[in-house]
């Protein structure tokens, strides 16, 4: 799974990396260094102009954790921050958004956790890595993205409206391997472009955009547990950590 990554380019970075077209320069967001559910995170994705029909590239926020269009209430998005590659084109939460709504999340990296069986100085705690691409690149995970409105408010009101994301994840491959089962997919980036061409609907095809990367390209680093609570974000929980002298603290990896 992918529970928790960063983001900490600016949308200018962005915007120049993943060829935007627009982006609204008012609804910036803060470097992330512990994104985590619910958290608002920067998305590329394609949309039709509403007047002239061309399609445009955008940077928007979305709120991580997707909300189907037809939930009841917001509150199922918590559970749906990840959909399996291998279903996701089936599962009646991920499927309309799978063939319409398709969109790449800009990462630096992303975090997970190993046990850490217990010794006589030390309790059992899990180790969290922070898991990256070797070259420093953004990652591009691959995503889906919905929109539900909100049936208690008027559908004029901006409230109304929420626009969720969730991460799609694989077989763990590479330095991820070595330390959780599943990871985030990232789009090669001359697939990226037909991943989100809004047009592009065939199933088939777009699953076939979604293979894991060649060996060699990530590295794993062991950070301070100060990662666990998501109360801490700063550029210091990108640092490598001693794995024996780990301040154990609250679990919160799920």
């Amino acid at each position: 799974m992918c529970g928790r990554y960063a983001s900490t380019r600016s949308p200018e970075d962005l915007a120049g990396l993943f060829d935007v077209d627009q982006w609204d320069r008012e609804s910036a967001l803060d470097p992330n260094y512990n994104v985590a559910p619910t958290d608002h995170v920067w998305a590329v994705l394609e949309k039709a102009d509403r007047e002239t029909g061309a399609v445009e590239r955008q940077l928007r926020p979305l709120r991580w954790g997707l909300v189907p269009f037809w939930a009841k209430n917001p509150a199922v998005g918590a559970k749906m921050i990840n959909a399996r590659m291998e279903t996701v084109h089936e599962k009646r939460a991920y499927r309309r958004a799978f063939a319409k709504r398709r969109c790449l999340l800009p990462a630096d990296g992303f975090y997970e956790w190993q046990s850490v069986p217990a010794t006589e100085t030390h309790k059992a705690y899990k180790q969290p890595y922070f898991i990256h691409p070797h070259d420093g690149q953004v990652m591009a995970l691959a995503g889906l993205y919905e929109i539900w409105r909100d049936p208690d408010r008027d559908k004029d009101d901006p409230q109304a409206w929420w626009r969720t994301c969730t991460i799609i994840t694989t077989e763990a491959t590479d330095a991820a391997g070595r330390v959780h089962p599943r990871m985030p997919l990232a789009i090669d980036p001359a697939d990226q472009a037909a991943w989100l061409d809004p047009a592009h609907e065939d199933p088939d095809e777009l699953r076939g955009l979604l293979t894991s990367p060649a060996g060699g390209e990530l590295d794993a680093r062991p950070v301070s547990t100060a990662v666990n609570n998501v109360r801490n974000n700063n550029p210091h929980l990108l640092d490598p950590a001693d794995t024996g002298d780990q301040d154990e603290g609250p679990d919160r990896s799920s």
